[in-house]
């Protein structure tokens, strides 16, 4: 499983031809094995979640905000399959039905089609079609649903205190539709939900009530089992004996473990405890799931994909107007403005598309300080505010100074402000939007997002999207 833990801290070291190279290992080990080599990797927005300079898709929130159009959550399904299968990947641990009802998440949050179950339902289901059309395995995370969590399970175990009944309505429901669906594994994750495990508060990676009980007997699943990583600290650090967790992991239903720390010691506290019925059973599911990504008749492409042209799409599409009205854009460009940038990257895409059309000064938060900026700005003039959060996920204000938040706060309660936001959106959580006029929400930086952003100001297209999810006024 190809995957870097980047919450750990540790130094990350980028490689210019990482496709390249991953393909260069896996062939010498697919030769050398008496059976073929079954390769799996995280991959939800596409080959870039994991390895460099290859094809990005949207984030699934992103995807979230289109209205109906399933059709291009397939065709991106497809196309990441097509880039998994020219890597030498056959299985790609996607996608997320987790249902995204808690604005704190830490970790899942942008990961998240949404908060509506069906909603997530239909385009979990849209992109896994797409990625079994071209053949490859897919699995459903991470069970039994890690949408209501303020904890992130690679730091710490999350607690979720719900009834049964209310997950059975809600945050499993998705993950049965799968099921349902034909989805070819599914991952438990590190959570702690009593409810479901007859009170216990062990993780249900490692709980028997949740995997063999809920999972297999309940919802009927026949399927294999996939363990969230072992090395995530919501169960590593509580199990300092060497083979202790993996035993633990898989006696209670899980057929492959993911990142075990302790490969060796695992393998022979597995062999020393589990009877021979246990391991047959585990090894006829993942054979079965080997035969079948084998047995794929589609022919591995000879290039990866290009994003572009269907990303033009996506963009389109997704495109939210959060608040405000088409006519009140149309009359704050006719009154004028000055644009400011809040991002780590002077020069966007998005004021230079403009400036093709529309003469306007604008001033970059990468260049100058926000006192600089703030002293620059006449008293009487609008504000077209393009705002780049550097992270994605939510921790330490999205990595915004808190100069810079500072900035974009004081211009919003003085001045007439139109909002273009390319990034999660649940960044306006951190914003007092009461005085602004116009928010729209373009949810990625790709130059094609932002070039649609700018189509949208000039009000040569429409916002058709509309977000999944709910911030706070």
């Amino acid at each position: 499983r190809a995957a870097t833990n980047y919450e750990g801290k540790k130094e990350v070291i980028y490689h210019a031809h990482s496709l390249g190279t991953l393909r260069t290992l896996i062939q010498p080990y697919q030769t050398a094995a008496k059976y073929p080599l079954l390769i799996s990797i995280d991959d939800e927005w596409g080959l870039a979640m994991r390895i460099e300079n290859t094809a990005q898709y949207p984030y699934a929130i992103s995807l979230g905000a289109i209205q109906g159009n399933l059709e291009l959550i397939h065709q991106m399904g497809e196309n990441i399959a097509q880039d998994c299968k020219l890597a030498g990947i056959h299985w790609n641990l996607a996608p997320v039905a987790d249902i995204n009802n808690n604005p704190d998440n830490p970790v899942i949050g942008y990961r998240s089609f949404g908060e509506d179950k069906v909603l997530v339902s239909q385009k979990a289901i849209a992109y896994m079609k797409g990625m079994q059309q071209q053949g490859l395995l897919t699995s459903v995370k991470h069970f039994p649903g890690h949408g209501d969590t303020s904890t992130d399970s690679h730091l710490a175990l999350p607690l979720i205190d719900k009834t049964k009944k209310t997950l059975l309505e809600n945050e499993l429901y998705p993950f049965k539709q799968l099921i349902l669906e034909g989805v070819d594994s599914v991952m438990a994750g590190h959570l702690s939900v009593p409810a479901l495990a007859d009170g216990s508060t062990t993780s249900s990676s490692i709980s028997k009530d949740v995997l063999k009980g809920l999972l297999r007997r309940e919802m009927g699943y026949k399927g294999v089992i996939v363990s969230d990583a072992l090395n995530m600290h919501a169960v590593s650090k509580n199990y300092r004996e060497r083979g202790e967790l993996e035993w633990l992991a898989f006696d209670a239903g899980n057929d492959v473990l993911c990142f075990a720390e302790n490969s060796a010691a695992g393998i022979e506290t597995i062999f020393k405890n589990a009877s021979s019925e246990q391991i047959e059973e585990s090894f006829a599911r993942v054979w079965e799931l080997k035969e079948k990504a084998f047995a794929s008749t589609k022919k591995i492409p000879v290039s990866s994909t290009d994003p572009d042209k269907l990303n033009r799409t996506l963009a389109l599409e997704s495109l939210t107007l959060y608040s405000g009205t088409a006519s009140a854009i149309a009359s704050f460009k006719e009154d004028g403005f000055v644009g400011i940038n809040v991002s780590s990257k002077p020069d966007c895409t998005f004021f230079n598309q403009l400036k093709k059309s529309i003469q306007f000064k604008a001033y970059d938060s990468a260049t100058e300080t926000p006192e600089s900026i703030e002293r620059k700005i006449n008293p009487q003039e609008n504000i077209l505010l393009a705002v780049y959060p550097p992270k994605v996920k939510p921790q330490n204000n999205f990595d915004l100074s808190q100069l810079e938040l500072d900035l974009i706060n004081d211009i919003m309660a003085q001045k007439k402000v139109t909002l273009y936001l390319f990034g999660n959106p649940y960044f306006l959580n951190l914003l007092n939007l009461r005085n602004t006029q116009t928010v729209v929400i373009a949810y990625q930086d790709f130059e094609v997002f932002q070039e649609n952003a700018a189509n949208h100001f000039l009000g040569k297209i429409k916002a058709k999207g509309k977000l999944p999810v709910t911030v706070r006024e």
